[in-house]
């Protein structure tokens, strides 16, 4: 007999599981978040989920606090006797921090992924890792969703004439290429020196863009500063039109004025997280059909290799 699935969701994606779980026909499962006065968080699961599958969403941003909720969720849940329970994590923070780049700093996305199979998770759905190796720190299965199934019927309906896609910087060069390869595109790169985090040195454009509506691709929109000053390097090398298209839209510090006041035509991202403010450029597509579609398929031990742009290739 197949064990039921129930969906639970932690403060900050309340929005999404809500989304998920219509999509998903179930209601979203009855929990309480509650809080000490000295900010100390207790979940409370409050149905039974004996020998059920319980799917766990919350996206870590803010990266601390929803994180620990999210440990504390998976070790309520086991404690509670779930048949097995799965971290649904939109948004996987501390993702930047995938390796050891200079001397004495920690490699926060591994520790994540350590706490997450300490807490008793036993499996993680996740979206747009920012390196996808990541995957390899976990020693659970993970399921590593792709928002080119959501960008890719977006792109289509625009019908640009002169498609490009660029790779806002070196890293996010492999991230591009199936993409472009599904529109028999060409792509560009803009190459970037950092000083220091979130702090732009230098940039140069490797690529023609002259007359070209060129696509930027990128999993993470933060300040919005790489973004602005792409597409503003874009536009100065000849490009007709440039827009960006981002997973994540993290959107600290001054980001929205960034991409308010840039020449972007329009940035596109998910609703992997939930905006904190207005911006009149800023369009959010949904990803909870995918997650909806990836959480049955778990439940019902059913490949999501379909939900998968190489899937699209091989078929187009």
């Amino acid at each position: 007999m197949q064990s039921s699935a129930k969906i639970f969701s932690g403060t900050e994606s309340r929005y999404l599981a809500e989304k998920i779980c219509r999509q998903f026909g179930n209601p979203t499962g009855r929990i309480t978040i509650q809080h000490f006065s000295d900010g100390e968080i207790q979940p409370v699961i409050n149905e039974s989920i004996r020998g059920d599958m319980v799917f766990l969403i919350q996206s870590t941003c803010s990266p601390a606090e929803n994180i620990l909720e999210l440990l504390l969720m998976i070790d309520a849940a086991r404690r509670a006797s779930a048949y097995k329970v799965v971290a649904v994590i939109p948004y996987y923070g501390y993702a930047r921090q995938d390796r050891k780049d200079k001397p004495r700093v920690a490699i926060g996305s591994k520790l994540v992924a350590n706490m997450l199979v300490a807490a008793g998770a036993d499996r993680v759905i996740t979206m747009d890792l920012h390196a996808p190796q990541i995957q390899g720190y976990f020693d659970i299965p993970v399921d590593h969703l792709d928002s080119s199934a959501i960008f890719i019927p977006y792109i289509e309906q625009l019908k640009l004439e002169n498609l490009s896609f660029a790779a806002p910087d070196v890293g996010s060069a492999n991230r591009i290429r199936e993409i472009a390869s599904f529109f028999n595109a060409e792509m560009v790169i803009c190459d970037k020196h950092r000083k220091r985090a979130n702090e732009i040195a230098s940039m140069v454009v490797i690529g023609d863009v002259t007359d070209r509506d060129v696509v930027l691709i990128d999993d993470i929109c933060d300040t919005g500063g790489t973004l602005s000053k792409s597409a503003g390097l874009l536009k100065e090398k000849g490009a007709r039109s440039v827009r960006a298209m981002c997973t994540h839209p993290v959107l600290s510090g001054n980001a929205y004025a960034n991409i308010e006041n840039s020449v972007l035509e329009e940035l596109v991202v998910c609703d992997t997280i939930p905006l904190k403010g207005e911006c009149s450029k800023i369009k959010v597509l949904s990803v909870a059909e995918l997650f909806a579609v990836a959480i049955r398929n778990a439940h019902e031990n059913k490949s999501i290799t379909s939900l998968f742009i190489h899937s699209q290739l091989r078929n187009k």
